[in-house]
């Protein structure tokens, strides 16, 4: 287990970097070459994994540092184009992991299966037919799957929901345990596989069978605390910014409006890290939102509260992520990446993803208190605007340096530095 400490790898050159990752994880020059080579994923193999494929588009791979989660220390890649999210993460994780890092647990992972029903002519009695028949219908689905129950995964249980007006129908709910898999495939076949018997059973119609993305049996949650007066920053003293974080989680909590912001900050880290590991990003995006309005309104997937001279949060949402299956085993820099993060399965991987989400807000939320989201993220935000104006090497620096010291954070203020600092 390598340390996620790694003080001034900011400031590294990338070949230090990669020097750096080399030994500490026993990356190969392989590896590294994967790393560096942004068209690893080769047009020939592109071409079988998406239909009309043209290309391949490279993306930035960068390092969430300072993690420790129940104990153990995680380096964790992330693939994302927008400035100051890794950052953001590897400053909270540093922040809170003097203080017992985060904390986390993730539920088995179990999927659901949704058979939709309609036309049955006694909606009661065909909902009692299902429930008394759970053992075949079971059965059934597991036989799509034989060797996942061998395991001891597979479906394990079911619900019947009942809908009225405007649109009355039941819906059978298998709940599948996929263990490590995300476990698309194999829930939709099940779904699939006990239409006839679901049929037969209700008198009705047998309409979509599909997984569901709100995946609420297969939550994951982080959680952290930190003493008031450590989050001094910026000129603010610690109560200041204490209040300030819980302040802005309550207008979340009350406010779709900002809570819809809020919880896009907090699915900035977890998409980067979804990516970054070959899984469903759009999936958990969906069953993250979804679920943040089961209660009726749309609200925050986070708390933040003050008790005991400390900041507590705490973060909840489905994770339906996997560690193998899917593109997994396909692209050849997720191989290189997951030497990096070091997790065995399923559940471990949603732990991590988890505390990052909640770092993310955290960072998101200490900015608004303190400084504004503004002033850090433009500063991150410049260095982009001098590549765009054209800048190279050590130039993009010192543009992105005088835009901010202008505060002009403009690409024809870019462009206008540029030619100044090009000049003999």
């Amino acid at each position: 287990m390598s340390d996620s400490r790694i003080p001034g790898f900011y400031k590294l050159e990338l070949p230090a970097r990669q020097a750096e990752l080399k030994a500490r994880f026993g990356l190969t020059d392989t590896d590294l070459a994967i790393l560096a080579d942004g068209a690893s994923l080769d047009l020939a193999r592109a071409d079988k994994m998406v239909e009309n494929c043209v290309g391949v588009f490279g993306l930035p791979i960068g390092l969430g540092l300072n993690f420790t989660v129940n104990g153990r220390d995680y380096v964790v890649p992330m693939v994302v184009e927008e400035p100051s999210i890794i950052a953001a993460v590897s400053n909270m994780a540093r922040l809170v992991r003097p203080y017992g890092g985060f904390t986390a647990e993730a539920d088995p992972s179990v999927m659901i299966a949704q058979v939709q029903i309609v036309g049955a002519p006694d909606p009661a009695a065909a909902t009692l037919a299902l429930l008394g028949a759970k053992a075949r219908l079971l059965a059934r689905a597991n036989a799509e799957h034989p060797r996942m129950a061998a395991r001891g995964a597979g479906a394990h249980d079911l619900e019947v929901r009942r809908f009225a007006d405007p649109f009355p129908m039941l819906v059978l709910h298998l709940f599948v345990d996929c263990q490590d898999a995300m476990g698309a495939n194999a829930v939709n076949a099940m779904a699939e596989g006990v239409g006839p018997l679901v049929e037969e059973l209700t008198g009705g119609r047998v309409y979509l069978r599909i997984l569901s993305n709100l995946a609420d049996r297969r939550c994951a949650r982080a959680a952290c605390r930190v003493p008031i007066e450590a989050l001094a920053a910026n000129g603010f003293d610690g109560a200041e910014v204490a209040e300030g974080v819980v302040q802005a989680y309550r207008f979340a909590a009350v406010d779709p409006y900002r809570a819809a912001t809020h919880n896009k900050g907090i699915m900035n880290g977890i998409d980067a890290v979804a990516i970054a590991t070959g899984n469903d990003w759009r999936g958990l995006e969906a069953g993250a939102h979804a679920y943040a309005a089961r209660d009726g309104r749309y609200g925050s997937l986070t708390e933040w509260w003050l008790a005991d001279e400390h900041l507590h949060g705490r973060i909840e949402l489905p994770m339906a992520v996997a560690t193998v299956g899917g593109s997994t085993r396909v692209h050849p820099t997720l191989g290189v990446l997951r030497k990096l993060l070091g997790v065995t399965d399923a559940r471990e991987l949603g732990m991590v993803m988890a505390a990052v989400g909640l770092a993310q807000n955290m960072g998101a939320l200490r900015a608004l208190a303190t400084e504004g989201i503004q002033r850090g993220h433009m500063s991150l935000h410049a260095r982009q605007l001098a590549l765009a104006a054209g800048a190279e090497g050590d130039m993009v620096d010192a543009v992105a340096e005088r835009l901010v010291s202008d505060g002009e954070i403009k690409e024809a203020a870019a462009r206008r530095v540029l030619a100044e600092l090009s000049r003999p």
